[in-house]
């Protein structure tokens, strides 16, 4: 009980200026990502629906539906069932389509996806918290607490997502040469500015991350092979091919987790369970990208 209540009620301290920097960082991450994206990619998505049913489904419907079932199994303190359910609401994370690369699945689908994803999660990332965090009692006390405004969260998430979206595509369109270059030079910046303040965190914080992380370890790595298990039977499930079935399964297993930081700080205050797994599924799910797709890439 006493560590109950201790990770539900700390706080993570990170300066103004730092979040401030995270705020420029995730703009660029996807103005970077954007970069990469042209009309071309949205005119080939529709032109298989089944394909943009399916990725939908699986990373905006199943896995926050799914993530709240296993709340209510495990039952996890307050603020950490917030957290899984803020990640769950996430889009994908940008490092997807590198993943999907080197997995050898379909990097034109996961290109795609991402930028539906990017696009939908707009109005998609909102209404998930605020749904699901409002059908479990202990999560709602928090949401009642921080009297969390949608509307907010909208504006925000349009902010940092969608108008980079609307820039990077632009001079995508416009300018492609200049994208190109412009890409291979943010996409690795930008995330390593991104890890940097992670670490930053876990330093201006260290005896809390010390003291709690055996909270989050278990958490983070069930909800990431769990969203990965959702993603890929969920595409065999409609029969998809076996280079589908893996892109999509990245893009449900690769969360935003730079996203979710933001807001923790923007709108939780740095809560402390939301803010270590928010934390440490940014570092968690580059890792566990890299050896399901490093596997995937060697298997014939």
């Amino acid at each position: 009980m006493q560590n109950q209540i201790a990770i539900d009620d700390i706080k993570i301290n990170f300066d103004e200026s730092g979040l401030w920097i995270l705020n420029i960082a995730i703009a660029i991450i996807m103005f970077g990502v954007a970069l990469g994206i042209t009309l071309d990619d949205f005119k080939r998505l529709f032109k298989n629906p089944k394909i943009v049913f399916v990725g939908v489904l699986s990373q905006f419907f199943l896995l926050p539906a799914a993530t709240f079932l296993a709340i209510l199994v495990i039952k996890p303190q307050p603020s950490l069932a917030l957290g899984m359910m803020m990640i769950a609401a996430c889009p994908g994370g940008n490092v997807s389509n590198f993943f999907s690369k080197m997995a050898r699945g379909n990097l034109a689908l996961s290109v795609s996806l991402t930028a539906f994803a990017t696009l939908i999660c707009i109005v998609m990332t909102p209404f998930n918290l605020q749904f699901w965090g409002s059908l479990y009692e202990p999560t709602n006390q928090i949401l009642k607490t921080v009297s969390l405004d949608p509307f907010d969260l909208l504006k925000l998430v349009c902010l940092i997502l969608g108008i980079p979206l609307i820039l990077g595509m632009l001079l995508k369109h416009t300018y492609p040469e200049v994208a190109d270059k412009m890409e291979k030079v943010l996409k690795p910046l930008s995330m390593l500015v991104f890890i940097t303040l992670i670490i930053i965190a876990f330093s201006q914080n260290l005896a809390i991350f010390i003291s709690h992380i055996h909270h989050v370890l278990l958490l983070v790595i069930f909800h990431n092979i769990f969203a990965f298990i959702i993603g890929f039977y969920t595409a065999k499930s409609f029969k998809l091919n076996k280079r589908d079935c893996k892109t999509i399964a990245i893009e449900t297993g690769i969360q935003n987790g730079g996203l979710g930081l933001l807001l923790v700080f923007g709108f939780f205050e740095g809560l402390g369970g939301m803010a270590l797994l928010a934390a440490f599924w940014g570092i968690w799910d580059i890792f566990s990208g890299i050896i399901l797709a490093t596997y995937w890439g060697r298997k014939k």
